[in-house]
């Protein structure tokens, strides 16, 4: 299961940046679980909710003024507490091999508005530009992303940065990048970086990762591919058991299931998906592109279909009482009693 040897712990270069963002608050392992859990909605936010939620809450009202009011106090709060460095995707060239990178440690590299924007600008220059024949995906520090960093997000104050039309959406829901992409993860995996890796191709894993698809312990749901992409990489059976349960995995499991490739030791997992771009880069580029295209006919329909039905997901969970009740057990650090409702 495991692969051997590394030519670098941390695969790092010097490289160019694709731009910064300042952050303010601190993420614990508890905040981390329930920041994450509006999954995939950065990719679509300013297409759902207009300028990153303040027309949801307006039109709509209910659980979302809730979700804007306390999700900004618990970021001022924060705030006063510590400051930390911008966080950050950037990129770095190493032949033909393309390597985006996560970059906000301090935060557990937690994802604002601005390196979504970030991730789809390098996803599309990796789709775009000829010599880049094979993409890396990977994270700085000891976990690959906690997910949303919700206050930027959603909230009086929240972020603005639109995704530019026709980029390359990192989720793969509305467009897909051409290129292979192999994506390292480690540490906390929980919903968007689930969502990311399985919307490329190829997965390392350290075998310290842990997985988490916990959307529904919050009230709301997965909305960034999750329930169609755990159907294509573990089957029926496997998919249900871990969206329905919610409960966090390990390495092992996520290879037994299919979601990861190859599982390493901590450090290692970076340059063993080097490697593996590497190998991938020597083969014709145009030949591996359309056998992409071509396996990807196989299975799209189905995606079109449950891509499709996204927004009515959204609509159902974002009005319903259960996810008020999930934020606020989330500020009560209590557990949520839901009402179906």
């Amino acid at each position: 299961m495991a692969a051997e040897g590394t030519r670098r712990p941390d695969g790092r270069a010097h490289g160019f940046r694709t731009g910064r963002v300042r952050g303010t608050e601190l993420i614990t392992d508890e905040e981390a679980l329930f920041k994450s859990s509006v999954s995939g909605v950065s990719a679509n936010v300013p297409n759902w909710l207009g300028n990153n939620g303040r027309l949801y809450a307006d039109r709509r009202g209910g659980p979302c003024v809730s979700l804007c009011s306390r999700l900004q106090a618990f970021g001022d709060q924060q705030m006063s507490e510590t400051k930390t460095q911008p966080g950050q995707v950037r990129t770095e060239v190493h032949g033909h091999v393309f390597k985006i990178i996560i970059d906000n440690v301090a935060k557990k590299n937690s994802f604002s508005p601005q390196m979504m924007a970030q991730m789809s600008d390098a996803m599309t220059l990796l789709d775009r530009t000829d010599d880049y024949w094979v993409g890396v995906l990977c994270a700085e520090g000891p976990d690959f992303t906690a997910g949303l960093d919700m206050p930027k997000f959603f909230g009086p104050k929240a972020e603005s940065a639109e995704i530019k039309p026709g980029n390359i959406d990192a989720f793969a829901l509305k467009s897909r990048c051409r290129k292979p992409i192999v994506t390292a993860v480690q540490g906390i995996c929980f919903t968007i970086g689930i969502e990311m890796m399985l919307a490329g191709d190829i997965v390392v894993a350290a075998d310290d990762a842990r997985f988490c698809q916990m959307e529904s312990k919050r009230g709301i749901a997965p909305l960034g591919g999750a329930h169609f992409r755990y159907l294509t990489r573990a089957g029926w059976g496997d998919a249900m058991y871990h969206l329905f349960l919610c409960d966090e995995f390990n390495a092992a499991r996520a290879y037994k299931v299919g979601f990861v490739q190859e599982v390493v030791a901590p450090g290692q997992q970076i340059g063993r998906a080097m490697e593996i771009a590497n190998l991938i880069a020597r083969n014709a580029p145009i030949g591996i592109q359309v056998t992409k295209e071509a396996a990807l006919k196989y299975i799209e329909a189905g995606e079109k279909a449950a891509i499709d039905y996204i927004p009515k997901i959204k609509d159902r969970v974002f009005s319903s009482e259960d996810m008020k009740e999930g934020i606020q057990s989330f500020v009560e650090r209590r557990p949520a009693v839901f009402r179906g409702k």
